[in-house]
């Protein structure tokens, strides 16, 4: 039997060769056995998200443009982009919704309105308007991303489904790629950052190919006869928001934990991430095409994080995998912000592989913890506190962070808080390699 298992693994890469789709690119690792449809609906979730990327790519990479653009004071960043992030709080209001209408709708739905905001912030005319159409924008891209991971998670086996979540990340990333390889040319397409919202507005012409091809789960379909006209005559606000109070109830340590190891993780890295190109350009004194060749490589590296947690959680499990990502993200952050401009690049390249590789892990822990039922809010919730996590960090940056270099320095120190959130994975259920039926029942 041995020698069986072994003549079998030698004979799965070739035949993960064979079936490779070709955006799936080689640097990611081979494909595992699995059905056709899964690869299939990989691709048509990860292109959803890709835009939600190329979106958020935006406010890091022309930070600098925006704000000169639209007369925004290095004082007022923090609050302003604390706000936008706060905004994204509506998400609670839109994912959980999927637990009762359906994963398909919702995700839709929520693709035609990000991409909408996205296209609109093109037009807006002074601070307000951009944080207000930004604060929309952003609540409905955290609700395609929760609900796509839900997705994912239903569909897929239990033996590659860190694989999965981790590949739909890892393409989806690549539209921030895209969003700084398009900021290296802001000089010269026409609008500046306005032409770069603009082109974010194309996914409203791909909707029809979303709604081919985009199924509704297997799971959600066996479940839909015990929601079905269940709370009818309740408020719709109510009927929103029940689905969180219950699965708080029923599963209060869960709930609390994953809440404190995601408000942790994301209060560390908000800074981190959203200064990325803002203080290589304002301390070092960087043109847009240095920070674009930089998240091209160095970012090109990082996303095959995703992948690395994906296959690593699937084998050794979730928890030390995520504690151990999380523990090596704020190392890498001090020496983005504190260390020499040589350095740069490579602590770039780190902080992305290490906080893709983490957060692959707590959106895998947030749809296989919790019942079909309660799935789709799972997922926003971390969303939701995550979201919470990063305005506080903002917001606190607004606070100590009056200049480029108190801005710099504030967001190393404040980045060993994702140190923190990686600890308390460890107190979480282990999710590897077990079905979701059976996770959720073992309270």
């Amino acid at each position: 039997m041995p020698a069986e298992e072994q003549q079998q693994e030698r004979r799965q890469p070739t035949a993960a060769r064979a079936r490779r789709p070709w955006w799936i690119p080689s640097f990611l690792g081979g494909v595992p056995d699995i059905e056709p449809n899964l690869i299939r609906l990989t691709g048509v979730v990860s292109l959803g998200l890709f835009f939600e990327a190329y979106d958020g790519s935006l406010l890091t990479a022309a930070l600098k443009q925006i704000a000169e653009g639209l007369a925004m004071k290095e004082s007022e960043l923090g609050p302003y982009l604390g706000v936008i992030r706060l905004g994204s709080l509506s998400a609670l209001l839109v994912a959980p919704v999927a637990d009762r209408l359906g994963r398909r709708r919702v995700f839709l739905a929520s693709i035609a309105a990000f991409s909408l905001g996205t296209l609109l912030t093109a037009f807006v005319r002074g601070p307000e308007q951009f944080v207000l159409v930004q604060m929309l924008t952003r609540a409905f891209a955290i609700a395609a991303i929760a609900v796509g991971m839900v997705i994912i998670s239903e569909e897929f086996p239990a033996a590659h489904r860190g694989w999965g979540i981790g590949m739909v990340s890892a393409l989806a990333a690549v539209g921030h790629g895209v969003g700084a390889g398009f900021f290296a040319a802001i000089d010269i397409i026409p609008g500046g950052w306005r032409g770069l919202y603009a082109i974010g507005g194309l996914p409203l012409l791909l909707l029809p190919y979303w709604r081919r091809l985009v199924p509704e789960t297997r799971r959600f379909r066996e479940h839909a006869d015990s929601v079905e006209g269940s709370d009818g005559a309740r408020p719709a606000i109510i009927t929103m928001l029940t689905p969180i109070k219950r699965f708080m109830l029923e599963y209060p340590s869960r709930a609390l934990v994953i809440s404190l190891a995601a408000l942790l993780v994301a209060v560390g890295e908000a800074c981190v991430y959203q200064f990325a190109s803002y203080i290589p350009q304002k301390l070092h004194g960087w043109a847009p095409g240095h920070y674009s060749l930089m998240v091209v490589v160095g970012g090109g590296f990082g996303v095959i994080g995703n992948i690395v947690a994906g296959r690593l959680g699937d084998r050794h499990g979730r928890r030390l995998v995520g504690a151990f990502f999380f523990g090596v993200f704020p190392a890498a952050s001090w020496l983005f912000y504190q260390g020499p401009g040589l350095a740069l690049p490579f602590a770039f390249a780190l902080f992305i592989f290490t906080g893709t590789a983490g957060t692959v892990i707590l959106r895998a822990l947030a749809t296989e913890l919790f019942p079909t039922s309660y799935r789709s809010t799972s997922s926003v919730w971390l969303a939701f506190v995550q979201t919470l996590g990063w305005t506080v960090g903002l917001l606190m940056l607004g606070i100590a962070g009056q200049d480029a270099a108190e801005i710099a320095r504030f967001t190393a120190q404040l980045s060993f808080a994702v140190l923190l959130g990686g600890l308390a994975i460890l107190l979480l259920p282990e999710t590897s390699r077990r079905e979701l039926e059976e996770i959720s029942d073992g309270r």
